[in-house]
Formats: structure tokens, sequence, C-alpha cells
């Protein structure tokens, strides 16, 4: 797996009772990753020949992560590298630009978009093109974003001149107007055996992800047949090859809106750890090595994933044992990362049949280890 970050480590861990030996591309040994495999190598993906001498011997190579060079992932397969997802899928979660332009093609619903050349473009785009409803937009690079980074919200003219000086494309989307955003994963394998998870509502804080709750709460059967019948059908048709996980909004008038894609485990999956059959990470290592796919399905009713993001307390040990003591029902994932304010460092899990209890539970744990309680 290229990439030595949290997905990277869980993957691992999901390999462990599949005998799976399981090497990393790290950026520093003291990566999340690095810290648990056996097998790793520290270089830069963006290198080529660390690239091809990473993967001598391995039979698959995949991901945690978009933003290895397309055209690397190219030579690794003229090389007789098995690349999964290959670079043709993977470019679509690589380049927004793509994506949009090919989910047009396919007629999946999306925010209306285009690639603009300047902030006097972004005007236009908000104010003269046919649907354009106004300030505010939203503005991201093509590539090189992640949990918010290279993402804007632009509510005037004045503001439209950031996202350009980063010097990638930049594309423009309309703000949409949505009650929550939903989360459908699904996991293709090489001879087109697929299976979806239940759709999830995933609650974004500052852009970053904070809660999960699976199955989405008062979704109907039939919306969530449909985002699910969207991402199969996407990973269908852009050859996917593993995990694909589709961010979309719910808006107020009944439409599911394509917002993301990610072709990798994602943290709108972790949940599925504790609380499905086969868990996204077993299911993507499953997928990528052309093996049969696990049972996707809930093993409880509800079940809430919050994020752990670093505060001000950089000691997590005394409320590690806290929280532990408290809810031993509770399932606590931490990633091995120094404790800084925003960064994710771990994720607290807990399934039942009671859904208010289920995140009142997961609520407090994660708020405590934190430190913004302390009872």
């Amino acid at each position: 797996m290229v990439g030595g970050g949290q997905l990277a480590r869980m993957t691992h861990q999901a390999g462990i009772p599949l005998g799976v030996r399981f090497r990393v591309l790290a950026d520093t040994s003291s990566d999340s990753a690095a810290q648990v495999a056996g097998d790793v190598v520290v270089g830069d993906y963006r290198d080529l020949d660390t690239l091809k001498a990473f993967a001598a011997g391995c039979d698959v190579v995949t991901f945690d992560h978009e933003h290895v060079p397309t055209e690397h992932l190219r030579a690794l397969e003229a090389a007789g590298v098995a690349v999964r997802p290959g670079p043709d899928a993977l470019l679509h979660a690589h380049d927004k630009g793509v994506m949009r332009k090919r989910l047009a093609e396919l007629g999946v619903p999306c925010p209306r978009n285009r690639i603009v050349a300047d902030p006097a473009d972004v005007v236009r785009f908000a104010e003269e093109d046919e649907g354009a409803a106004g300030f505010p937009v939203v503005l991201k690079t093509t590539v090189g974003g992640y949990d918010g980074k290279g993402v804007w919200v632009v509510r005037g003219p004045e503001e439209a001149a950031e996202p350009f000086r980063a010097g990638v494309p930049v594309l423009a989307e309309e703000k949409v107007d949505f009650v929550r955003e939903l989360a459908a994963s699904v996991v293709r394998s090489p001879h087109g055996q697929a299976v979806a998870y239940p759709v999830v509502e995933s609650l974004q804080v500052d852009g970053v992800c904070f809660q999960v709750t699976a199955p989405a709460p008062g979704l109907s059967a039939g919306r969530a047949a449909e985002a699910q019948e969207i991402a199969l059908r996407i990973a269908g048709e852009l050859g996917v090859t593993g995990h694909l996980a589709v961010e979309m909004f719910e808006t107020a008038d009944g439409r599911v809106l394509v917002n993301e894609l990610a072709m990798r485990p994602h943290n709108s999956g972790h949940w599925s750890i504790d609380g499905a059959v086969a868990s996204q990470f077993e299911n993507h290592l499953r997928a990528v090595l052309d093996l049969p796919l696990g049972e996707p399905s809930a093993r409880a009713p509800w079940t809430v994933m919050v994020n752990v993001l670093g505060g001000d307390y950089p000691d997590m040990y005394r409320p590690y044992l806290h929280v532990m003591a408290r809810d031993p029902g509770l399932k606590v994932h931490m990633y091995g990362k120094d404790v800084k304010p925003g960064r994710k460092v771990g994720h607290v899990t807990v399934c039942g049949s009671d859904l208010d209890e289920v995140r009142e539970r997961a609520l407090h744990a994660a708020a405590y280890l934190r430190g913004d309680i302390t009872e």
C-alpha cells in the first residue's frame, strides 16, 4: 500500500487474519502504518524509481491516498505491476475536473459546475451562466485537496482570488442547499463482483468528517437504494477495483447529488470495522487480491463512529483508561499520531439498538478523549 497513514494501518490490521503479507511505502518511519507493519519502505511516492523498487515482488499495489502522479501509475502498469485501482479509474479521484466531466457524461446527478479560468470567470459562473444563482459558490483546486483543504466557500468577487494562488486548475460548483450529507460505499473486484454497504449519514465540521451514523437515520429504502445504485454504477463505469466511497448531498427537494469520490478505504466507512460483518478494509483487500468479497451488512441496528480530533490535551493515556472503564462496550481506535489541534488521532465506535443512546456514548467518549469534558 502506497501511503503510511491510518488507512494503511487499519488495512494492515484487516489483512492479518487473511494471512496477507503487507508492505507499506511511508513518508517517515513514524507514520501510523509504519509503526505496526513489518515490511516498511520509507520514501517519496512522487519518485518513480522509489515506486518501482517498492513494487518489486508485490502481487498488488494499492493506495491510502489519491496523490500518486498518474504517469507514474501508468509506468508501473507498463512494467507489469498490478495497480488496483488502476490509473484510468484513480484519475477520477485524483482530479476533480476529470471526475465532474465523466460523471456528467454518465448522467450522474451532480451540483452545477465548471472549470473557471480566473476570478472574473468565477463571477460569470456565479451570476451569468445558465442556472446561475449568484454567490456564494464553492471553489476547489482540482488536485491535492483533502479534509477541507483546497476548498473555499466564496461569498463574493473579492474572495475569488485565493484559490488561484495554488497554481492548479480551479473548479467552481454551486453551493448546494442540502439537508445532510450521505456516503454510499461499494467494493468491486476485478472479475466484477460488487457489494454495497448501508448508506450512512456523515456530519462534517470545518470540512473534516466528525460523525458517521450507519444506517442514515430516516432515509427511505428507495432513496438508499438509489444512492447505492449510483455508487455501483460509478464503480462499474469507471472500472474501479477496491473500495469506492461516494459522498453525496441529500437536498430539501429530495434529490441526491454526488459531491466527491474516494477510491480507497474512507473515513465514512470506519464504522464497518466494528459494525459490519466484513469491514471496508477487509473487503478492499479482498477486492484488490481478487478474492470473493465479504458480507457488508450491519451487525447491529445502529452504529455511530465519532472521530477523535487532537485538542489541547496531548496526553491521551488517562482519558483512554477512563472511557474504557466507563463504557466497556465502546470500541477505541487510536492511530499512533502525535496530538495536534484539529488532527485526526483516532476514532470511537458504538453499536446498539437505541440510536440516541449509541450516539450519546460515542460523542461522550470522543469529547473526553479530546479534553472537551472531564467527567
